[in-house]
């Protein structure tokens, strides 16, 4: 079944600048917190969202919801991002800087915190000027439909046709309820210079697996290229003097 991104179609101007009201819920949904209607269960972060409900719901969740078309949402250190290919069938994501978690490229929902803005004729967003890599023009999603809305674009121009199928509760049966599929604070991120499906290099993609590449020294002590990292403290002895000559 096809469904149009956005509501019923009109032709005043207002409702063209209106967010259809999945939009505006995933933009505006708390995600990974506890699930009212599971407190008792375990892993119940709502981490997946419901198109058609317009509500984050947790992996228990999933069997009321098996007829609807569902968005899977992760996390980067307190920040929920979306899997570039699922989002770029609602709606048109050109001009955001997409980022690489896990050789997979993925999208922020929501402008992040800054302590510095942008100064001098560095590439910012057009929102909220933190700086970007050329040639994007926003860093997150909202960042791009708030944008378009106080220009007074139309945003059907961006919205998409499509099959709740791509949707289908069937994506999820290899998601873990223990929240395998999220990302932790303890990952590393770099923005993707482009939307092509070359392989990123190895700094500029966040992995779970650990670094084999750590030198375990003396006293504790981890070896990195030009760093040094004490993982204890070592009491110093009292000192000894040289012998008298």
């Amino acid at each position: 079944m096809m469904m149009m991104g956005t509501y019923s179609s009109s032709s005043s101007r207002g409702d063209m600048n209106e967010k259809p009201a999945w939009l505006e819920s995933l933009m505006a949904e708390t995600f990974f917190g506890g699930c009212g209607v599971h407190q008792d269960r375990r892993k119940n972060e709502k981490n997946v969202f419901c198109l058609h409900c317009c509500l984050s719901i947790c992996p228990h969740c999933l069997s009321s919801h098996r007829s609807h078309p569902l968005l899977q949402v992760r996390r980067y250190v307190y920040h929920d991002v979306i899997r570039l290919d699922d989002l770029e069938k609602l709606i048109d994501c050109s001009n955001i800087q997409p980022y690489t978690i896990n050789s997979a490229k993925v999208i922020f929902l929501n402008q992040r915190p800054q302590s510095r803005t942008c100064k001098g004729p560095a590439n910012a967003c057009f929102t909220c000027d933190r700086i970007l890599q050329e040639p994007f023009h926003f860093c997150s999603l909202s960042c791009k439909v708030d944008y378009m809305v106080y220009a007074g674009q139309s945003l059907s121009n961006i919205l998409h046709r499509f099959d709740e199928s791509d949707f289908a509760i069937s994506q999820f049966e290899g998601l873990r309820v223990d929240g395998s599929e999220v990302t932790d604070e303890d990952t590393q991120i770099a923005p993707s210079s482009s939307y092509s499906n070359t392989e990123a290099t190895s700094n500029s993609v966040i992995s779970r697996e650990p670094n084999n590449n750590l030198k375990k020294g003396k006293g504790n002590n981890t070896f990195l290229p030009g760093i040094v990292l004490s993982l204890g403290s070592r009491r110093k002895g009292a000192p000894h003097r040289a012998p008298l000559s």
